[in-house]
């Protein structure tokens, strides 16, 4: 990590941190509230299949305004269909940040095997404005987009939807609201405990 900030430095580049996360029609239980003795139950119908996958990148970089960039993939699941992002997938969302970023890029990831694929290493090998780190196992808590995910499932939380386009839309909202909002932006990675200054030699 300290490695990624010093690159960062030295070419004006974002730390962008990395991470994948998903969400089916059944709603993550939450706390609400109820009358004593009588536990509130959510009906879900069990119809329909699918699921949403997301892709996120929160990026950071001294004296600017943090973001949030994402891609969504829905599937419905049909035969054959792919249930996760591939790494053409993983290259187009990072092609695009670096479009929005208008520098280079240091990525921080998981060891997630589709980012450590032998297709993977040709795609970063031909972006020269990329540098990638990996985050060392285990380690959720040095990834602000982590928080991102665990905020959107909060907010979907015992909620009702009556497909996967209900559910895609839903999501895309929640994900826009955290991309105006760069106090809570800044409030995840702060509660890394990672600072984005290089140490000294």
């Amino acid at each position: 990590m300290a490695g990624g900030k010093t690159v960062a430095a030295q070419q004006g580049a974002w730390l962008c941190f990395e991470d994948e996360a998903g969400q089916t029609l059944r709603p993550p239980k939450a706390r609400t509230w109820g009358r004593r003795g009588r536990t509130p139950t959510v009906a879900v119908s069990g119809k329909g299949s699918g699921r949403v996958s997301i892709a996120g990148l929160v990026c950071v970089r001294p004296g600017h305004r943090p973001r949030l960039i994402y891609r969504l993939r829905t599937h419905r699941g049909r035969k054959g269909e792919r249930r996760s992002f591939a790494e053409t997938d993983y290259a187009a969302l990072l092609d695009a940040a670096h479009q929005q970023l208008g520098a280079p890029i240091v990525l921080i990831w998981d060891n997630l095997n589709t980012h450590t694929s032998n297709a993977m290493r040709r795609l970063i090998a031909t972006r020269d404005w990329l540098h990638v780190i990996r985050l060392p196992p285990y380690a959720p808590d040095l990834n602000p987009t982590e928080h991102v995910w665990s905020h959107v499932k909060r907010n979907l939380g015992n909620l009702i939807v009556h497909g996967i386009d209900q559910l895609t839309a839903i999501v895309k909202n929640r994900l826009k609201r955290i991309q105006y909002r760069p106090d809570l932006i800044n409030a995840f990675f702060t509660h890394t405990g990672l600072d984005l200054e290089p140490q000294p030699p």
